[in-house]
């Protein structure tokens, strides 16, 4: 096999591991995560949960990945170089929150709920997808 056969199937099998823990965990479903971003009314913190294990799974990986020369199945890791917040990272952070706020999707969510059912998910990641093309265009 492979390596590029083997790392288009460990990353099929990470895409459905990462789709299966946003459906078991609802973050797929816009009225739990809307009801999560809804801190001064009827908050639902069980989301927190989802993230309370998200962080440190992440972290180590990270952390793992700093002792590695290289990965496993690609030339070298591609982490962020830069660390300044700046204005265009601000009002993209704002961005994403209040589309997340409005459509209760974020990228992930959406494209694994895009699996389960067509119309809402698809209008929101075709809404996401021209936002981006607009963004882009305006940075030139």
């Amino acid at each position: 096999m492979s390596v590029a056969t083997l790392r288009n199937l460990v990353a099929l099998a990470a895409g459905i591991i990462f789709g299966v823990g946003l459906s078991w965990s609802e973050m797929v479903n816009p009225r739990r995560v809307l009801a999560f971003l809804d801190v001064a009314g009827d908050w639902d913190p069980t989301l927190l949960f989802v993230m309370g294990g998200a962080i440190p799974v992440s972290a180590l990986a990270y952390v793992l990945s700093r002792r590695m020369d290289r990965p496993r199945l690609a030339d070298a890791f591609r982490l962020p170089e830069r660390t300044d917040i700046d204005p265009r990272l601000v009002i993209g952070a704002a961005l994403f929150g209040i589309g997340w706020g409005i459509a209760g999707y974020c990228p992930g969510p959406a494209i694994a709920m895009w699996a389960l059912q067509w119309q809402e998910p698809l209008v929101f990641l075709l809404a996401m997808l021209a936002g981006s093309l607009a963004a882009r265009l305006l940075s030139r």
